[in-house]
């Protein structure tokens, strides 16, 4: 492939439950400009989690012209979108592509009692089926969670409780394919974003198909799946209709892409492989990339087809990270209720790391565990819950703001050590991406509950969609893959304060311990 023009332009989309962000990224990786709207979030009494496809793509349309408003870059400079968006999601679409139904997110767990149903066999291990779970391994890396938050639990929720929905249905589509047929008209998933459906053979890295017996097992129709291709491969040009919307010529490409998680490890410049990066945003992660295919099933951790062709990535998740501090400013500090004071300041976030900075490492003994929608890794738990625990007459406020920054790295401490199990050796520094990574406090709380150096990555917030603009450079031959590490700058290294490691040392022993004998009593009050 010859030289290329290196000012060209991505229009990179990043989809999470809070909203979409957009941002044109260059093809060195620089993010120029972008634009951030909010979506809503329905939270359902029976454990359902679900959004607006519609809303999601007019605020998609939205944050792009704001962003192509502002005119920062010529419009024929821009020569792809690529699309990142929150993952284990579900769009009931029918064939001319209006969705049937809002979408079923990750965190919707109504589709638990189907999947327990396929799962089991005649002898079973931890609710599994022994010749079952076996496939599921060694097919895919991994197998469906019982807590019912993947994708394949949402498709069979639906055909078990909407069978007028699932017969009317051509594709299910995860959260970007969704978008993607949108953008270009073209059904199809990509390797890594069809992972939870959890009927790919994903043992040849370089070509990943559906495997008919993991299908037949699963209980759905394959003609309702949508055709695979690499994360890297280009979709097709955008429809012509939406070319027209956005002001940008019908030749600008759009590329597979991929989903949050896989377009952060890009984004974080954690490229190589063992090189972790930490994600807080509404929910967390942690992972790297690993040069082989494993499972770990009793924490939850499988290594499953990465962005990067040719790789796979560490895959695990936290359900509420950064949504505790949400939680604690919505639901305690400023609830809409009888007393009700004043609004929230719209600098909240920056009081709330101002506040923790005035109470010493451990909270006085105040411990948060932040488990408000059960957990997935590196416990698989969906009856687990959230609370404060040894509160005194003397905690106030700060003392909670704290307890929450600190339990979500308790948290992130308890996956770290499965992470390292998982792939045989320490992770001696970890990248620091997410809207949570903003904070100063809260990485140095990291690197001493770690006990390890944290690099906070520059624009932490803007990761994804930095991963998703390199990613469609590289697709386009502008970028190699190992020039992405050199792309991404790190604002600020955090080291370990030795006297406050000592301290969160004997603060995460009592972190694993309130789990332990509270666990039986989170099931008893919460199974349904």
């Amino acid at each position: 492939m010859g030289p290329k023009n290196k000012e060209k332009y991505i229009l990179a989309i990043d989809l999470g439950t809070s909203g979409p962000k957009c941002a044109l990224v260059s093809c060195r990786g620089e993010v120029k400009d972008a634009a951030f709207v909010q979506n809503r979030l329905v939270l359902l009494p029976d454990g359902g989690a679900e959004q607006d496809p519609e809303e999601w793509w007019q605020s998609i349309l939205e944050t792009m012209k704001i962003v192509l408003g502002k005119n920062s870059v010529p419009a024929d400079d821009i020569i792809a979108v690529s699309c990142s968006t929150q993952w284990s999601g579900t769009v009931a679409v029918a064939e001319n592509g209006h969705h049937l139904a809002s979408a079923m997110i990750w965190l919707d767990s109504r589709g638990s009692r189907y999947v327990r149903e396929i799962a089991r066999g005649l002898i079973n291990f931890e609710g599994y089926g022994i010749s079952k779970i076996a496939r599921w391994l060694r097919l895919t890396g991994g197998a469906p969670s019982l807590s019912g938050k993947d994708s394949l639990a949402h498709i069979l929720y639906i055909k078990n409780q909407h069978p007028d929905i699932y017969h009317r249905t051509y594709k299910f589509l995860e959260p970007k394919d969704y978008i993607n047929l949108r953008l270009t008209g073209k059904f199809a998933a990509s390797y890594d974003s069809i992972t939870l459906h959890w009927v790919t053979d994903n043992r040849d890295i370089h070509h990943i198909t559906y495997d008919g017996r993991l299908i037949r097992m699963a209980g759905i129709d394959p003609a309702k799946l949508p055709d695979l291709k690499q994360a890297t491969d280009i979709l097709g040009p955008l429809k012509p209709d939406v070319a027209a919307s956005l002001g940008l010529s019908p030749k600008v490409q759009v590329i597979t892409g991929t989903p949050d998680i896989q377009a952060a490890a890009i984004g974080s410049g954690g490229v190589g492989d063992y090189d972790a990066h930490f994600y807080i945003g509404t929910s967390a992660w942690l992972t790297c990339h690993v040069p082989f295919k494993k499972t770990d099933i009793f924490r939850g951790i499988a290594s499953l087809p990465s962005a990067i062709p040719g790789k796979y990535f560490v895959a695990d998740e936290q359900e509420t990270a950064g949504a505790c501090l949400s939680f604690l400013r919505d639901n305690i500090f400023f609830h809409d209720d009888a007393l009700k004071t004043g609004g929230c300041p719209p600098d909240t976030y920056r009081v709330f790391d101002q506040m923790a900075k005035t109470i010493l490492p451990g909270s006085d003994g105040l411990i948060f565990t932040p488990w408000l929608y059960g957990e997935r890794t590196p416990l698989d738990d969906k009856y687990v819950r959230g609370g404060f625990f040894n509160q005194s007459l003397n905690t106030t406020r700060s003392h909670m703001v704290r307890a929450v920054l600190e339990g979500v790295a308790f948290n992130g401490r308890w996956l770290l050590a499965a992470v390292e199990k998982f792939v045989g050796r320490r992770l001696e520094r970890v990248r620091m991406i997410g809207g949570g990574a903003a904070s100063d406090t809260w990485c140095q709380i990291f690197a001493d509950v770690f006990n390890r150096e944290i690099w906070q990555i520059r624009q932490p917030m803007l990761a994804n969609v930095r991963g998703a603009g390199c990613l469609a450079a590289v697709a386009l031959g502008y970028m190699t893959v190992e020039a992405v590490a050199d792309a991404v700058e790190v604002d600020t290294v955090y080291t370990p304060n030795p006297d406050h490691v000592r301290i969160y040392d004997r603060m995460f022993a009592e972190f694993k311990n309130i789990y332990r004998k509270n666990r039986k009593i989170y099931k008893r009050l919460n199974a349904r």
